[in-house]
């Protein structure tokens, strides 16, 4: 039941082989909880469930977050749910259950000068990989694509305007521009692209915008691209701790925002399904801007006090 049911969510709602991993893995370490119960998870009931959740800790012994119940929850839900609109069962045992409380971390970002170092870094680079970096770093500052989406961008998602042609999560199409610099590099790399091809597997590589001779997919993977991401933010001088794909996917966000976009067109580009998703970027700059008036505001407290000189 749970293969038809991650199944389903692939061939009907379109989720992502990523997904599907995830709630795989969810729904298998539920499964292997309730084994000692000798209870098999299409039976479980709430109180399975609520034992199953009330676990603070993996097999492995590693605290779960409150993201990672949340996340769990979900997975259970939507599994039930299939149960029962597949008339295998008659009742929801995760109707009951409640979401465990979150606060809503803000996302990481990047401050334009330190996007700016690592850009410089890679063009530093003067080999097939240095240009094959330099147009990832240019593409994903300038259109905020999901690192998912950048790496297994097919050769046809390039448009002869300057866009890109983007399948998202949930099989949803977006159109993406594209700035000058980053047209500029991926023409650059497109002059080196047969670099990175196998020698007689070219047919089938050539779909991919950024092929890979060492992946199974045919394409390069998205742990690669974070790896020579850190290798290089080390080059730059910016933290790596602080530099990943999604971070940069942050910061196209919120430095669009600083410097006047609309919310919608982010919501657009991001490939948000929902509005209250991007706002999140929102956040992000007030944050920043009650740092800068209680550091440099004269009657904050990190400020001159009136009557001061």
């Amino acid at each position: 039941m749970v293969d038809a049911f991650l199944d389903m969510m692939v061939a009907e709602r379109g989720a992502a082989a990523n997904t599907r991993l995830g709630y795989g893995r969810d729904l298998d370490t539920a499964a292997a909880f309730l084994v000692p119960r000798g209870v098999e998870l299409p039976q479980a009931q709430t109180s399975d469930l609520q034992a199953f959740l009330a676990r603070y800790a993996d097999p492995a012994g590693v605290p779960v977050t409150a993201g990672t119940q949340a996340r769990r929850l979900s997975a259970l839900r939507q599994f039930f749910r299939f149960l029962v609109s597949e008339g295998v069962r008659i009742d929801d045992p995760t109707a009951p259950l409640d979401s465990p409380r979150q606060p809503r971390a803000l996302p990481k970002t990047l401050s334009e000068a330190e996007v700016v170092q690592l850009i410089t870094a890679a063009q530093g680079r003067p080999t097939p990989e240095g240009v094959r970096m330099i147009a990832l770093m240019e593409v994903l500052y300038s259109t905020g694509l999901r690192v998912s989406e950048l790496v297994g961008l097919p050769m046809s998602a390039l448009r002869p305007d300057g866009t890109l042609l983007v399948y998202g999560k949930g099989g949803r199409e977006r159109v993406v521009p594209l700035t000058e610099p980053a047209r500029e590099a991926l023409n650059a790399y497109l002059q080196v692209r047969s670099h990175f091809q196998i020698p007689g597997q070219e047919a089938r590589q050539s779909r991919y915008l950024f092929p890979s001779r060492k992946s199974e997919t045919g394409y390069l993977t998205r742990q690669r691209f974070a790896q020579v991401l850190k290798e290089l933010a080390v080059e730059a001088g910016v933290d790596p701790g602080r530099v990943s794909p999604h971070v940069l996917r942050h910061a196209f966000a919120t430095h669009l925002l600083e410097h006047g976009a609309d919310l919608r067109s982010v919501q657009q580009m991001l490939g948000h399904a929902d509005i209250s998703t991007t706002q999140i970027y929102t956040h992000v700059q007030t944050e920043r801007l009650t740092r800068l008036v209680e550091t440099h505001h004269p009657l904050a407290g990190g400020g001159p006090k009136a009557g001061d000189g």
